[in-house]
């Protein structure tokens, strides 16, 4: 119950006094109620169904607004007393109604932006330690649950304040007939309790086949390509199939659960009213007026005893996604990355700043694990100059550009920007003017104009166009069929693999930045649409400083340094023609497979 209070207390803090005015006004809303029911008694003496007048005397005073009222308007005037009391009950009830929507709508934006802002503000390491799919899940169905949860919460409080207010009603009519009634409803409570522990339990299954699911759909979508190719469509359908089947018989085993507790509940509840009615006729003694009205009152009462039962069931099933997404709240607080006190100034590298810089840098993704990405690593890159970073697979060479970008922190040793530590809020100012290009270009499902104003939103066309050159990328778009303004699909699937690349190329020059990274950015380029872009980043030289992640050595032929990444140590530097020229060198021996030496 703990992570719901959690969210039921920041409701609290969201909201403030309008939660007590809804309170207040749901205990107006339940005396209206009562007096509507006080008000059958003279309703019914008038049709000689009882005998008003010889009713309990705490019902004579409140039958006394009729004495003075003449015989012909006694009926109009009860009924229209009686109406007046309940078109002003449902007029309040809608007006607390709308206002509670109003809240929970409010409340459930400002929970899902505060939740996504935290995720956006985490360390890069929360996102390498959860699966997409995971957060995908709780941001979404997760989320979704925790409101359904509140919402259930709110339903809970207004159920029991009707019920007490109502209580109290018939605790002022009868103590003796309430207490025996209120034992009963304590028995009937006793035997819901394995419902709401079974809720529970089928609540926390939910949680589980729903991420299970979010996952395998999110690995498919994506992977539908090596599905259709080699014709694995029937092995995934039969993995849906059976994990649909699990589901829907968790769904129905909740139906199911739901049923038998409504069952119970009333088939239980038929029968301690028949024990209430004859224990206040044939030993309590009970005034038929009072035993009436309290019928009455628990009459209305019993649909709110059902309503309570229903919502602790639903609160119980809601508990396990309250407590995954309070996990992942706590993730992102112990990971957040960035304070907001510290206002940043936009790091610049210029040519009269010593750049950025690697001192004895060691990294492990695994704190336990024995085996380090990155060993001993020792690198300065000069500001405006153009570094290439090459290597074998799995040598390190994407986790070193984590590390210059503040992604990842060393376990060892530091990262200095112009010989001042990498650390802190000074990790965003770096980032605000770095452009970073992967070898996985992605691009949202929106048109090209909107791809590239995403970096720049004030961009001119002139800009855009000059971006789009530079990347060679302009002729392409010039052909399609709205240009800048044509939508390109998910993930750019409209384009090839290598006007993706060109496109986000173009994204990232647009910027302006002061640092612009390639990681493997033209590995889907032509020798055409190459030879253009390695042209283009000559003449960045001495603008901005580059760094290139590159197995295609053509690329980094005029690179000031070249660094040799293996298994997490730098093994060679310098420039082309130096390591070219080093005849025991992996440098050597990849150009061996490249290109044929004169």
């Amino acid at each position: 119950m703990a992570p719901l209070l959690y969210y039921v207390k920041r409701l609290h803090q969201f909201s403030g006094k309008v939660l007590y005015f809804n309170l207040f006004g749901m205990v107006i809303v339940s005396l209206l109620e009562g007096v509507g029911i006080l008000l059958l008694i003279p309703l019914l003496s008038i049709g000689g169904i009882i005998d008003a007048n010889v009713g309990s005397d705490k019902l004579l005073p409140f039958f006394n607004l009729f004495h003075n009222v003449p015989h012909s308007l006694y009926l109009p005037f009860a009924l229209g007393l009686y109406l007046l009391l309940i078109v002003g009950q449902n007029v309040l009830q809608r007006s607390l109604s709308i206002r509670d929507v109003r809240i929970r709508e409010r409340f459930s934006r400002h929970l899902r932006l505060d939740v996504y802002s935290s995720l956006l503000a985490s360390e890069w390491g929360l996102f390498l330690r959860k699966r997409k799919s995971d957060l995908t899940n709780l941001l979404t169905a997760e989320l979704a649950r925790v409101i359904g949860g509140i919402n259930f919460f709110l339903q809970f409080i207004s159920n029991v304040t009707f019920m007490f207010i109502q209580v109290a009603i018939a605790l002022w009519l009868s103590v003796n007939l309430t207490v025996v009634i209120l034992l009963l409803g304590v028995i009937l409570g006793y035997f819901s309790k394995r419902f709401v522990k079974r809720s529970k339990y089928l609540g926390r299954r939910t949680s589980k086949l729903g991420e299970a699911y979010m996952a395998g759909i999110t690995d498919q979508l994506n992977g539908m390509k090596d599905i259709k190719s080699n014709a694995l469509e029937e092995s995934h359908v039969n993995w849906l199939q059976s994990l649909t089947l699990k589901m829907s018989d968790e769904q129905l085993e909740y139906i199911r659960l739901k049923s038998s507790s409504k069952l119970v509940y009333k088939v239980t509840s038929a029968f301690l009213i028949a024990v209430f009615i004859f224990v206040s006729l044939e030993l309590l003694q009970a005034q038929q007026e009072q035993l009436l009205l309290i019928i009455l009152i628990f009459s209305r009462l019993w649909p709110r005893f059902t309503a309570i039962q229903s919502n602790v069931e639903q609160i119980a099933a809601t508990i396990p996604a309250c407590q995954s997404l309070l996990e992942l709240m706590e993730d992102c607080k112990k990971s957040r990355e960035f304070t907001k006190e510290t206002p940043q100034e936009v790091a610049s590298l210029s040519n009269n700043q010593p750049g950025l810089e690697c001192r004895d840098v060691y990294f492990r993704y695994k704190k336990d694990s024995e085996s380090y990405v990155l060993k001993g690593i020792n690198l300065t890159i000069p500001a405006r100059q153009m570094t290439a970073i090459v290597g074998p697979s799995g040598a390190g060479k994407s986790t070193l550009i984590d590390i210059l970008m503040g992604l990842n922190s060393p376990e060892r040793g530091s990262v200095l920007v112009n010989q001042n530590e990498l650390k802190g809020n000074g990790v965003l100012s770096l980032r605000q003017s770095i452009s970073y290009v992967p070898q996985d270009p992605f691009l949202f499902h929106a048109s090209v104009r909107e791809n590239l104003l995403m970096v720049k939103p004030e961009a001119s066309e002139d800009e855009l166009w000059r971006a789009l050159k530079f990347a060679a990328a302009d002729q392409f778009v010039k052909e399609l069929p709205q240009g800048l303004d044509t939508v390109i699909g998910d993930r750019g699937t409209k384009l090839s693999g290598g006007e993706r690349q060109r496109l986000v190329l173009a994204r990232a020059i647009l910027k302006q930045p002061s640092v612009l990274i390639l990681d493997e950015a033209t590995s889907a380029l032509d020798t055409s649409n190459e030879s253009k872009i390695k042209e283009s980043l000559e003449r960045l030289k001495g603008e901005m400083t580059v760094i290139v992640i590159a197995h295609r050595l053509s690329t980094i032929q005029s690179a000031d340094q070249i660094v040799v990444l293996e298994k997490g140590e730098i093994t060679q530097r310098g420039t082309f023609q130096q390591l070219a020229a080093q005849p025991d060198g992996t440098f050597r021996e990849v150009l061996k497979g490249q290109l044929e030496l004169v």
